[in-house]
């Protein structure tokens, strides 16, 4: 289905909210005021251009499907579209709705088509924008459910269930609306750079950061003078816990330019992540591990219930860990690390054979390989997944990564901290901690099936829920920025890709 651009006005988006909440919109006056009227076949023809409206019609005959209550109840309803970090006005256009029966006929068809489209699947296809994106899609037949709804007079209350439903999308939600508030009540100057502020220093730059903080709800009292007092570095350790930063206190470069991005910068990156849930499978498995590669934590669910959270360390920028869903087929204990290609080619080519020995790499048919041992690549265990990427979970000898705040610094695949407990986790509760523990003390390379493979999905969220709080994590891979632009919003400058590479571990 074609895919309506959007605008991103934070004005336009207030206006909107504000008529969501009293209970009206901008556009329905026109169109629920338009008397229902016959339209000839000939005439709805001549009124459609759109491709997924002809399919629509064509299914009906031709048939007209509006009446006057169903049009207002439509046009309700896609103003509601900020609540989901939409615009209303890019689905419905009012000049059409108000104009003749066939007019507004293929004008109400072509609104609902695409704002449940957009609701149901997304705005953009992932896939135009990811090399690679496996992640199980939502299947919803939007042009069935309409005619449906339409019948049965439920366009509404069909409309609003289409969206994610789940508690984290509507704390999302909620929080969009809050931050587009604000941002359109901030008028403040960006607050200078300068030397990194410490507790009981002082900096003409203070009441700013005062004010700054208390319009992003982080500060609550007031502050007088020019000390930065253990009261602001501690709204500003809140704020750094928030955004994914080191929770310091420490107002330095990275935590100024968070704060500067104020209301804006937080309602746009909301609008990015309901739109990544919207392109998510409305049913998730209720046992699965979900890695968050922009905030480096997987989350171990069974059951619908978190029982594990730990750190990873994923993907650097130029080697970015793609968005999976891919099962775990087995555990591996003592894994040797089969280095591939690119790796072999790009970081190991110019190494001495001193150091290929030392570090236990020898060639088998061609391939470099790493054996198995606490030091190698792969450290002690590999969670074996089933898909065509080589991308995998394990363990690694380089366990100080976990202690560090920025953890993007593999070649893609995903380290997971304690990763031998983590193991031990999982084969007891699928009945094969026995098998595991066993082959572990071998020191040879051992598998062990799972009798039931355990769904992953590694997602790319830079908002998201932990403990009840909406949470924010930079955008490590620009990929923010890249779907910011597919929707229509206003374009950044991406800062080049970092390179954070230490060893040559995948």
């Amino acid at each position: 289905m074609h895919k309506t651009m959007l605008g991103f006005s934070l004005a336009a988006a207030l206006a909107a909210t504000a008529a969501c909440d009293s209970g009206t919109t901008s556009s329905g006056g026109a169109a629920a005021q338009t008397a229902p009227q016959a339209v000839r076949p000939e005439e709805l023809r001549a009124a459609v251009s759109d491709p997924d409206v002809r399919a629509f019609y064509e299914a009906r005959q031709w048939q007209a499907a509006w009446n006057e209550e169903q049009g207002a109840a439509l046009t309700k309803a896609v103003g509601e579209a900020p609540r989901h970090g939409l615009a209303a006005a890019s689905f419905l256009d009012e000049k059409a709705a108000a104009g003749g029966a066939a007019a507004r006929e293929a004008a109400l068809t072509k609104a609902a088509l695409h704002y449940a489209d957009a609701l149901a699947h997304g705005v953009v296809d992932p896939k135009s924008i990811a090399d690679v994106y496996t992640l199980e899609r939502p299947k919803v037949d939007v042009a069935k459910g309409l005619n449906g709804a339409i019948t049965n007079g439920q366009v509404a209350q069909w409309l609003a269930s289409l969206a994610p439903q789940d508690a984290e999308y509507k704390a999302l939600s909620d929080a969009y609306l809050g931050y587009v508030k604000r941002a359109v009540q901030e008028k403040r100057q960006p607050i200078p750079e300068g030397a990194a502020l410490k507790a009981g220093g002082s900096d003409p730059r203070v009441p700013a950061i005062a004010a700054a903080l208390r319009s992003s709800g982080f500060l609550n009292e007031d502050v007088e003078g020019n000390r930065y007092t253990p009261a602001l570095a501690q709204a500003v350790g809140r704020m750094q816990a928030a955004y994914g930063l080191k929770a310091d206190g420490v107002l330095g470069a990275s935590t100024l330019a968070v704060l500067n991005g104020g209301a804006t910068e937080r309602a746009r990156t909301l609008a990015i992540n309901l739109e990544r849930r919207r392109w998510l499978a409305r049913e998730a498995p209720a046992t699965r591990i979900d890695v968050n590669t922009a905030a480096t934590f997987l989350s171990y669910l069974r059951d619908g219930q978190e029982v594990d959270r730990r750190r990873v360390v994923v993907g650097q920028p130029g080697w970015e860990t793609p968005r999976l869903g891919s099962p775990i087929v087995r555990l591996i204990a003592n894994p040797p690390w089969r280095v591939p290609e690119s790796i072999q080619e790009d970081e190991l080519a110019g190494k001495s054979q001193d150091y290929l020995r030392r570090n236990k790499f020898s060639f088998e048919g061609g391939q470099l390989v790493q054996a198995a041992g606490p030091t190698s690549a792969l450290g002690q265990v590999k969670f074996d997944m089933d898909n065509d990427q080589a991308i995998y979970l394990h363990d690694t000898p380089a366990k100080a990564l976990f202690n560090e705040d920025e953890r993007h610094r593999s070649h893609g695949c995903i380290r997971v901290q304690d990763a031998i407990g983590f193991a031990r986790l999982i084969a007891e509760q699928q009945g094969k901690l026995q098998d595991f523990d066993k082959g572990l003390g071998t020191g040879k390379e051992t598998a062990i099936d799972l009798p039931q493979r355990i769904p992953v999905r590694l997602l790319y969220h830079t908002a998201y829920v932990e403990n009840g709080q909406v949470r924010f994590s930079p955008d490590a891979y620009g990929w923010d920025d890249m779907l910011a632009e597919k929707l229509g919003m206003e374009k950044r400058t991406r800062a080049a890709n970092r390179v954070h590479s230490i060893d040559v571990g995948p």
